[in-house]
């Protein structure tokens, strides 16, 4: 009997998650499953290269949590972010690459002075040691961010949501619900989750939607008419019933300092995201937002300049949302999970050409 598991415990006992070889050496180890990780993974094993994929959390990332991704070429009806990295993750299996979700990357080695010892990196994985690689990829993406809300967590798995499934769907049919964000993810679950609510109304801390959100949902949205918009708002408190659900938040306007109550069975936070890299244990240079910065390691010995994606640790890449710099787009991640397969080759090459 397991009490209260983890997803890695409990996955690991259900036999989801593969026992890894750690006497294996892989060509490439992926950290985050990703649009980024994943287009990597395919890019890499199509072309002949042992891929381990590594990932804590679940399949997809932010994006694979996406209601519906509009504006991803060559999908004029849109698709879901679980359809879109579901493929991605059949492609990568296809080619040989080996796939373990959810396993923890906590380590990242890098020797006495941030310096690798060899040609090769270390990683630490929880539960099942380390492994070893010729080249890491990390593409681990950021962390959905938490507003200071006191007893936020108390509703967190029930009523609170960082994402909106069909699952989620479900549980707000014909109830009043409120969404805090206004970015894209957040119009596309406005978009998603309006026709099943009774009412949603969106919560923004700046003066609109124009800023951060593109002009197709933002017409979108202004077309529902179960839609209300907040501006200049922030929910400061959470309010439960008898039976410990959430009825209500307080809402207070950020000019005035006025507060008034919102009915509301559900909260969906869309707030953006901080950068996963604590697990790299300083190894990499970062920018002062804790993003990992690019561009600065040598390619090899003989290079003049060095790789867009290569970090200041040697055969350390980074890509994604992770990266400092990078453009928050699913087409975007998935060009720099196939341009820094070619930046690890000429890693790899090199090396292969001076041994």
């Amino acid at each position: 009997m397991l009490k209260r598991p983890s997803n890695e415990e409990a996955s690991a006992w259900l036999g989801i998650t593969p026992t890894l070889k750690t006497d294996t050496l892989y060509d490439v180890a992926v950290i985050g499953s990703g649009p980024a990780g994943l287009a990597t993974a395919v890019y890499a094993a199509s072309e002949g290269l042992s891929v381990l994929v590594v990932d804590g959390e679940v399949l997809g990332g932010q994006a694979g949590a996406s209601a519906r991704i509009e504006n991803y070429l060559g999908f004029p009806t849109g698709i879901s972010g679980l359809a879109l990295t579901g493929r991605a993750l059949n492609q990568a299996q296809k080619f040989g690459a080996e796939v373990a979700i959810p396993l923890v990357a906590t380590r990242l080695e890098c020797g006495d002075g941030g310096h690798a010892a060899d040609d090769t990196v270390a990683l630490t994985l929880s539960d099942q040691g380390s492994v070893r690689a010729r080249a890491v990829v990390v593409a681990s993406g950021a962390r959905y961010k938490r507003p200071p809300i006191a007893n936020l967590k108390s509703f967190e798995g029930d009523s609170v949501h960082y994402w909106a499934s069909p699952v989620e769907a479900r549980l707000c049919t014909s109830e009043e619900i409120v969404l805090v964000g206004a970015g894209n993810s957040a119009g596309q679950a406005v978009v998603f989750l309006a026709p099943h609510v009774k009412r949603l109304t969106m919560i923004v801390r700046g003066a609109g939607l124009e800023a951060s959100m593109s002009r197709y949902l933002i017409d979108r949205i202004r077309a529902l008419e179960n839609v209300d918009i907040q501006v200049r708002s922030e929910i400061v408190e959470l309010h439960g019933g008898r039976a410990g659900g959430l009825e209500s938040a307080t809402v207070r306007n950020r000019d005035s300092g006025a507060t008034s109550s919102l009915p509301a069975r559900h909260v969906f936070m869309f707030i953006g995201a901080e950068p996963n890299t604590a697990w790299l244990n300083g190894c990499v240079a970062l920018d002062e937002h804790g993003y990992i910065l690019t561009g600065l390691a040598p390619a090899a010995a003989q290079a003049s300049a060095p790789l867009p994606l290569q970090t200041s640790l040697p055969r350390v890449f980074a890509i994604g949302d992770v990266r400092s710099g990078s453009t928050k787009r699913v087409a975007s991640a998935v060009g720099e999970g196939a341009a820094v397969v070619a930046q690890i080759h000429s890693i790899l090459g090199a090396a292969t050409t001076t041994a």
